[in-house]
C-alpha cells in the first residue's frame, strides 16, 4: 500500500522511525536509572562524581537493552561492540556533564532557580546527547558489515 509522497509500509524510513522510538524507550529506561542512581550516590558523593558513577550505571543499563532490543541484527563481535559502545558513550558523558554543569553553575542560577536545581541540570546533560549517541551507536557501536535492506530487517520487529 502507498503512502501518500509515494513510501511505501516496507521502505526503511518506518523501520528506522521504529528502531530509534525503540532506541528512545530503551534509553528512557537507561536514563532513569542513571537519574537514581544519580540521587542515591549523591548521599555520599559531591556532584560531578555522583553524575559519572550514575553514568556508568546507566551505561550498563542502555548496553543491555540496545543490544538486545534496538540494534540486534549487528554483525560485530561483543568485544568490538562493547570498545565503540563506551567510545561513543564517552563523548555523550562529556556532552552530559557540560550541560550539567553549565546549567547548575551558570543558567540556573542566573534564572534564580534553586529548587531541585541540581536535579533539573542533570535530567537536562542526560538529554542533551540523545541525537548524537543514537547515530554512534548505529553506525559504530552496533552497525553491519551490509547496509541498506539487509541491516534494516527487522529493526521494527518484536524481537529487536
Amino acid at each position: 500500500m502507498k503512502r501518500i509522497g509515494g513510501n511505501s509500509d516496507d521502505t526503511p524510513q518506518p523501520r528506522e522511525s521504529r528502531r530509534f522510538l525503540h532506541f528512545l524507550a530503551a534509553g528512557g529506561m537507561a536514563a532513569t536509572a542513571n537519574f537514581c542512581s544519580r540521587i542515591l550516590f549523591s548521599q555520599w558523593l559531591t556532584f560531578v562524581p555522583a553524575v559519572v558513577l550514575a553514568y556508568l550505571v546507566g551505561l550498563t543499563t542502555a548496553f543491555v537493552l540496545f543490544r538486545h532490543f534496538v540494534f540486534a541484527r549487528s554483525d560485530k563481535s561483543l568485544p568490538r561492540q562493547l570498545f565503540w559502545f563506551v567510545i561513543v558513550n564517552v563523548v555523550a558523558l562529556l556532552q552530559t556533564v557540560l550541560i550539567s554543569l553549565l546549567l547548575v553553575d551558570w543558567a540556573l542560577p542566573r534564572l534564580h532557580v534553586v529548587r531541585h536545581a541540581y536535579e533539573i541540570a542533570h535530567a537536562c546533560g542526560i538529554a542533551a546527547p540523545v541525537f548524537t549517541s543514537y547515530l554512534g551507536h548505529k553506525w559504530l557501536s552496533f552497525s553491519s558489515r551490509q547496509r541498506g535492506d539487509e541491516h534494516d530487517r527487522g529493526a521494527g520487529s518484536a524481537d529487536s
